[in-house]
């Protein structure tokens, strides 16, 4: 569907039946207006690109910008051709819904209920949480490197959440992640020490407008300092488990060595005994 309009126009048979603006009548070429389109197109997709942080988004990012460039083309060529395109677009965007990632992780997944029960449980333990949405093609490209983080840097002490405000409206509103998507919130990453919000990515003015950033694994790294939350993280979740174990050392704890001295004076004073009789 990405090169509909470039397979129509340069294949034989059916070219010869379109109408075109070239001054030598060949309507098996592309006009000058048909070339102006395609490179503004060309400038959009890599002016887009830049922000892009997976090979996916790079391809889902092109397919996207030339289904547009080819409805433009089909509707200035033929209005009905436009809308028959169109059409096709519509359909297969609610039909072929874009897979959600199922690989590894060590993420969990929050509710309107759970979110704020999770952060207050244990205020020694950092969270960093997701806010996303499953329609939003940012949230889905960054689901994998956010696994991915989960994966590398989870430990006791440092645990990964994401919850869903498209389903969750009201958890929205509370940590004021706008659903827009002219707000350019999503995702967003939270990190959490104490219960409280420590610090956000992307930042939002005081106009309520997402400063642009990109979420590429090394920027999250740097900014969350995750080698030095990780190696913190870890000296804590050791601190745990020497608290847990502490209980069971106690209840199997061995006999005292004061006794022994005890013991040994009652078994002479029995043998010195036995030999007075």
């Amino acid at each position: 569907m990405s090169s509909a309009f470039l397979l129509i126009r340069k294949t034989p048979g059916i070219c010869e039946h379109l109408s075109t603006q070239r001054e030598d009548g060949n309507p098996c070429d592309f006009d000058w207006r048909e070339v102006e389109i395609l490179m503004f197109l060309s400038a959009i997709v890599m002016m887009k690109n830049r922000r892009a942080i997976t090979v996916e988004q790079h391809v889902g990012n092109i397919i996207l910008f030339c289904k547009v460039a080819n409805v433009i083309l089909f509707f200035r060529l033929d209005i009905r051709l436009g809308l028959l395109y169109l059409t096709l677009c519509i359909v297969f965007l609610m039909v072929c819904k874009p897979p959600l990632y199922m690989g590894p992780e060590y993420i969990k997944y929050f509710s309107d209920k759970t979110i704020d029960e999770e952060l207050e449980k244990d205020h020694r333990v950092t969270w960093i949480v997701e806010f996303f949405a499953n329609w939003s093609p940012e949230c889905q490209s960054f689901a994998s490197v956010y696994a991915d983080l989960s994966l590398k840097y989870n430990c006791a002490g440092l645990k990964f959440g994401k919850v869903d405000i498209g389903r969750y409206s009201e958890v929205s509103k509370k940590y004021r992640v706008s659903t827009s998507p002219l707000s350019k919130q999503l995702p967003s990453l939270v990190l959490f020490q104490g219960g409280k919000e420590v610090m956000r990515r992307p930042q939002v003015d005081k106009k309520g407008r997402a400063v642009s950033w990109s979420f590429t694994e090394e920027n999250i790294i740097r900014e969350f300092n995750l080698n030095e939350l990780y190696q913190k993280s870890k000296k804590l979740g050791k601190t745990k488990g020497e608290k847990f174990e502490r209980p069971n050392e106690s209840v199997f704890s061995p006999v005292p060595e004061e006794e022994e001295p005890e013991t040994e004076t009652i078994t002479a004073m029995d043998t010195e005994s036995k030999k007075d009789k």
